[in-house]
Parts: C-alpha cells; structure tokens; sequence
C-alpha cells in the first residue's frame, strides 16, 4: 500500500478551534481573556452584582455594623485570652492581622466582603471541576454572592464569613476523582482545624472528612494513611490550643462556652420530676410549665437566669455541676433531647424568616435602616482602630433594607438542595456510576454538621449561613450526578467493564461533538494520551508551540478515564478534550485520538506524551521531513540522540527491542518507543492499530510493513516531570512490550507492499 498523497497547500490561517475553554482566533492565536468571558458569563454576571453589593453596604455604614462578640473579637486582640466564649481563629487569622496593618475598622468589614466574593468564586470552581452546568454552578453560588442575610453579617466584625470560606476551602482541597493522599489529607486537617477554631460548630466535620477520605482511595492502607494523617493534623493544633487555654484557665478545653451552651437547650425541656440530682443542682430545675419557658438564649445569656444562683460546694466548679446537670437530664429525656435538636435543625428549612417564641430576635441579622445602638460600647474601640465615629448614609441603608424583604434565599430551596444532594450521595439516577457520590456527601456532610451542633445550642439564623453556602453547591452536584455522566474525570465505573470499544468511542465522540459542534483541527494536531497526568499535563499543554512551517497547531488530549483533574488542567491551558468513559489503555486513547484528528481536517498528526519526556520546541525539526515530502512517518531516536532515564534495565531494552524490530521487518531501527512521532492523519487510519496498550511498536511496524517512508531523527529522552510511569515493574513491561511487537509482526508479516525497498527502509537523519 501506498502513502496517500495530499497536494493541498499548507494552510497560512490554520483550523476553527470554536468551543474550547481557551480558543484560537481565525489566525491560530489563543484568546483566553474573551473566551473566558463568554463562557462563564452568567457567573460573572452574578459576581460583579454581589462586589456591587458590598461596596454599597461598605459606604452605608461606616466603619462596620457591630454584634456583641464583635466587642469579644475586638478585645481579644489586645488581650488574646483564649478563655471567652468564642475562639481566637477569626481574630488571628484575619481580624488582627487586618487591623494591625491598616489601622481602620473599615478595612475589617471590606476584608469579610472580600473572603465572601472567594467563597463564591471557590463554590464556582469546584463545581466546574466536577461537571456542573456553568448556569447551575453560577446559580448555585448565587446564594453566598447575593443573599442579603451574607452581605449584612459580612458587614459585621463577625467570624461567620470566614469559617465559610474555610468550609469551602475544604471542599476544594479534598474533593477531587480517586484517592486522597497523605500530603493533601494533612492539609485538609490544618483547615478543618482553622474552621473549629474560627467557629465551633465546625468541630465535628472533622468525622465527615474522615468518612470521605476512606470512602475514595484505591486501597485500605492508602486510606487508612490519609486518615490517620488528616485526624492528626486536625488533633494538633486544637491541642495546642487547649495548652494556651489550660495557661490562661487551669483547664485543658478550647471554650468555655460549650457547657452553658448545651445546658441552654436542656433546661427548654428539662422535667425535674423522678429526676435523682444532687440538691445544689436543683437551682437549675426551671419550674414553669414548659410552653411558657423563654428561649435557650435566655438561660445562656440572661443576667436572671438559674446558673446564677448556683452554688456547688468546695470542689465542685460550676461548669462541673451544669454539665452533670445536662447529662443527666439528656439520660432521663432522650426523646426530649432529639426533639428539640429536631426542631432547631428543622426550623432553618422554613419558607419565611421568622421569629419564634424564645429564639434570638431575627432583626440582629437585619440592615438597621438608621442611626443604630448598641447595649454594648463599641465606642472605644472604634477611637482605638480609626474608625472615625459610626455613620450611616441613609439612602444607601434604605435601598439595602428593601433589598433584604426579597433578596434571600428561601430555608425551603436550600431543603430542596439537601435532597439533591441525598439523592447523589445514595445513587439515584445515573449518580450511581456518576464517581460523584462520595463528593455530593462530603458537599452536604460539612453543612449538615455544622447545623447539627448548632441545633444542640439553639435555633439562630445566624447559624444557617453554612446551609446557605453549602447546600446550594451540594445540591448542584447531587442534581449533576442523578441527570448526566459528570463533564471532568470519569471515574471507571462511569462504563460498565463489559462495554465495547467502538461503542466507548462513539459515546466519547458524541461528546466531543456536543462540547465543541463540528469545530475543524488546525493543520496539525499534537495528540496526547494522559491517565491521572493533573499534575503534568497543563505545562506539557503550555509548551507546545501554536504554529509550526506556517501551520497552525492545536493539541487534543484524550483523558484516558483519569480519576484526577486532567481535563480540567488540559482545557484550562488551551487544549481539546476527549474522555471516554472508561481507562482502556494508551494505544486505545491515541487510536481515539488519531481518528478524532483525522476526520477533523487535520492534515499532520504529531503524538507526545503528557509526561513531558519529550521536547515539545523541536516540533518543526520533527515534522520538517513530512512537509519537505521526505518522509511520511517521522519518529525520534534516544539512541541517535540523547537518553537521560537512569533505569538500565530499561536502556537494555530499548537496545534489545530495536533489535528485535530490525531483525523481524529486516529494516534498521534504533528506538521502537519514541512517544514523539509525527505523521500524515490519512497515515493513521491506513494501518491496522488494535493494541490497547504499547501502540508505539505496534504503529512503527505497521508503517514499516506498510512501505510508508520513515525518517528517524536524533532526540532527547528526559526525565518525567510528575508523576510515575503506569506500564507496571520492568519485568511486566518487557514481557507485555515483546508480546505487542511478535504479535504485531505476526499479523503483518505477509503484507504486499508498493513501494521499492529503498523507499522501504528507515532513514537515520540528523537535522
């Protein structure tokens, strides 16, 4: 057979690259800016409303709006006693080093809005990493962006924004295909552990990432070590917090504000009757009947209320005596206990903001309209942080008070959210081969948790914020796994294991086509076959020149069923992606690959691997042989050039296979596995490929055998960049590698061929 002629001319314009994350112009340069811009439009539609937003709520009300642990926040950074109800997180790791560096209450409220717009932009991009559709994902952190109840308590000196972010924050360092390791699990500890610190009610999604990290590894070691490795790191520091608490208190804890706080919601219920206490503890017992007992608020904070007149004798502290209260009321009303946490869990999914009997009053969370007071001073530390007095701008406060009657997220939508996400997480639909299920949980767990110690407190809108933000992108997910096959990284379960191979191909075409439409290749196109390459593939993708003699050049990358982020990485730096569905092996993802190219207009096909071994700038010296009508098939030679891997079994083998290769076609070759390869596209769908994997040997015989001109030219074989080699020990590769190349010469051995022997032979060439 021979080589298919192409008598077109090279095109100076190059191919229509439409739909891709990073586009081409007409001429073949990318335009990353503009393509961004429209394809994320409706987020960031939504992104510059909520930055207006806030830039309204910062000149309404200067220098912020207080609460009074904003007073607690403020004094602790003077004092840094840890001994107070709330943890120091919020005050050492953003209010602090704010205020000491610019001087000026403004600055704190302007630094809440700003780590509000991160979350947002946070929430948007794990949701892309995981497929979401760009309207839901941008629909789904709308809430955070947008919702009047955020804006205001950002504008508070208040911790809430932050524990927010850092609730997402964890999300976007654990959830990810495949298994979490060590290194990312011990990160996920310091951030959880900031969040507790921050907020309490942060504490127990320490067990939600737990269950998530031994849910995705591959084996039980792997996650067992990940575990071990995030619980320590969580451990760490709030024991090291409770040191500096046991410092200031004599007592190792990290608040003192957890046994009044459960005691608050205990003595709401609590029926003394039958129940065995000491007769100090009596003070606690609330006699009225309990429709008529004020709110856990009340016995929290009120200056009447029982702990007052509580007097434990020597010995006993008064911590001591309340939570022994508290447990044995909990032991003598279990059904009590879960129904108040029930309603306080429940109460956050009503249609309507309201204020129930004995909760907190709704209009702390409120825009004040006006001039506003405090039962606290905050006088003196306004003068010590420049504030410059407290000022309203009454026009601005008026348009905020009325956005706030509509502009809220309803408790009822975020129900609905947390359904989504159940019915990911449990594997309705399609979620069940989704590879998002264990994400959709993790997404729900950490709100859920929070909301679950909250409601042992009290029920208090405040404490609904990390519904807002979270569910919403729970939600997304979940609604993404029940109704389609997720747009990143399919996990191998995405295919049933049975499923053909042409069938896998058309699937992951039909995709193609619905991403990118009937989009044409520039003239050439360097394909890429990456298996969980995250960590590699963007700079492999970056270094490929984008023209080449005149041409223009576009990359496509064929995520093999990667469990990581590789096509994410891939579109982000300008390449195409094509995912089938499930990981067969590189000789199937080229094959894909080359038939994808070839029927797309491209005119050379160049193959690199996304390792980057290989020296992707010398791709003209590569194809120059092909264009000059020198060669059809073109291949580097570590052994005509450089070698710099240190393994030297696999050095011999490279001699030994070339060898082999030689002496079976009768055609001297020096290097059978070169990944840099150039050739005509009509050149790959003339030779018969079937090997799924170590397709390099199996391709050159098939050239060879085929009478097609090959050109071998001396190059430089580097080290990986990331990462290690997926072809298995050298023992298993030698022997898979010599079984491809026999076979190969097998089925090809008796072929007529065109072509004279001397076009037939090899050509050893130095540029």
């Amino acid at each position: 057979m021979t080589a298919v002629s192409d008598t077109r001319a090279p095109s100076e314009t190059g191919g229509v690259s439409g739909g891709l994350d990073a586009d081409r112009s007409a001429a073949g340069p990318r335009r990353p800016v503009a393509t961004f811009l429209r394809r994320h439009w409706a987020f960031l539609l939504i992104l510059a409303a909520g930055i207006a937003l806030r830039v309204v709520a910062t000149l309404a009300y200067r220098p912020a709006l207080f609460f009074v642990d904003s007073v607690r926040y403020l004094k602790a950074i003077e004092e840094m006693n840890p001994t107070g109800r709330s943890p120091l997180g919020y005050t050492v790791l953003l209010l602090a080093p704010v205020l000491l560096t610019t001087r000026h209450l403004v600055f704190a409220a302007i630094a809440n809005h700003v780590v509000g717009l991160l979350t947002g932009v946070g929430g948007y991009v794990l949701l892309r990493r995981f497929g979401v559709w760009r309207w839901v994902a941008a629909l789904a952190v709308a809430p955070v962006l947008l919702d009047a109840y955020q804006v205001q308590i950002e504008e508070l000196i208040m911790s809430d924004a932050l524990f927010t972010a850092l609730s997402v924050l964890l999300l976007l360092v654990l959830a990810r295909r495949g298994e979490v390791g060590y290194k990312v699990a011990a990160v996920a500890g310091l951030v959880l552990a900031a969040a507790a610190l921050t907020r309490l009610v942060g504490l127990a999604a320490v067990a939600v990432a737990v269950g998530y990290v031994l849910l995705v590894g591959r084996t039980w070691r792997k996650r067992l070590l990940a575990a071990v490795m995030l619980a320590v790191t969580y451990a760490v520091p709030l024991a090291g917090y409770a040191v500096y608490f046991h410092a200031w208190s004599g007592s190792y804890r990290v608040t003192d504000s957890d046994v009044m706080a459960q005691y608050g919601l205990v003595a709401t219920f609590a029926d003394c009757r039958g129940l065995d206490l000491p007769s100090y503890e009596r003070v606690l017992c609330d006699p009225r009947p309990v429709g008529e007992r004020p709110g856990s608020d009340w016995y929290i904070n009120d200056k009447s209320r029982p702990a007052k007149r509580l007097h434990p004798p020597a010995g006993v502290s008064t911590n001591a005596a309340i939570a022994d209260f508290t447990r044995r009321v909990i032991r003598h009303q279990p059904w009590g206990m879960v129904q108040a946490v029930g309603h306080n869990f429940l109460r956050g999914f009503a249609w309507s903001k309201t204020t129930q009997r004995g909760e907190p009053e709704l209009d702390r969370w409120k825009f004040p309209s006006g001039e506003y007071h405090h039962s606290y001073d905050v006088t003196k530390y306004v003068n010590r942080w420049g504030g410059g007095g407290q000022h309203v701008n009454h026009r601005l406060a008026a348009f905020l008070v009325d956005y706030q009657r509509v502009g809220f997220v309803r408790g009822t939508a975020l129900g609905g959210c947390l359904l989504l996400a159940l019915g990911g997480a449990v594997g309705l639909g399609r979620a069940r081969r989704s590879g998002m299920r264990a994400v959709t949980a993790l997404a729900a767990g950490v709100p859920v948790s929070a909301l679950l110690v909250a409601a042992n407190v009290e029920f208090s809108w405040r404490y609904q914020l990390p519904a807002l933000v979270l569910l919403p992108l729970a939600g997304a997910l979940g609604l993404t796994a029940m109704l389609r096959r997720p747009d990143v990284a399919p996990t191998r379960a995405a295919a049933p294991s049975g499923t053909d191979d042409a069938e896998t191909d058309a699937a992951a075409l039909r995709e193609f086509s619905d991403r990118h439409g009937e989009a044409q290749f520039a003239p050439v196109v360097v394909v890429i076959a990456a298996y969980e390459e995250e960590r590699g593939i963007g700079g492999v993708v970056q270094s490929i020149p984008e023209k080449a003699h005149g041409m223009a050049v576009d990359v496509l990358v064929v995520d093999d069923g990667s469990l990581d982020a590789t096509a994410v990485r891939a579109r982000r730096h300008g390449a195409y992606v094509c995912r089938p569905a499930r990981n067969r092996g590189q000789g199937a993802a080229l094959r894909l690959g080359y038939r994808l190219a070839r029927e797309r207009g491209a005119r050379y096909v160049v193959t690199t691997d996304a390792d980057g071994q290989y020296d992707v700038d010398q791709l003209e010296t590569l194809l120059a042989p092909i264009v000059e009508g020198r060669a059809d098939f073109v291949t580097g030679s570590r052994a005509l050039g450089q070698n710099d891997a240190t393994d030297p079994v696999r050095r011999v083998g490279t001699v030994v296979f070339a060898g082999l290769v030689s002496l079976l076609t009768g055609i001297r070759v020096t290097d059978t596995s070169f990944g840099f390869r150039a050739m005509r596209a009509e050149l790959t769908g003339a030779v018969t490929l079937a090997q799924s994997q170590y397709q390099s040997s199996e391709l050159l015989i098939g050239v060879l055998a085929r009478g097609f001109r090959v050109v071998e030219l001396p190059m430089r074989m580097r080290h990986r960049n990331q990462g290690s080699s997926k072809k298995g020990n050298n023992l298993v590769y030698g022997l898979r590698y010599a079984r491809v190349v026999v076979s190969t010469w097998w089925r090809e051995r008796g072929r007529p061929n065109s072509r004279s022997s001397s076009t037939n032979r090899a050509a050893n060439s130095t540029p």
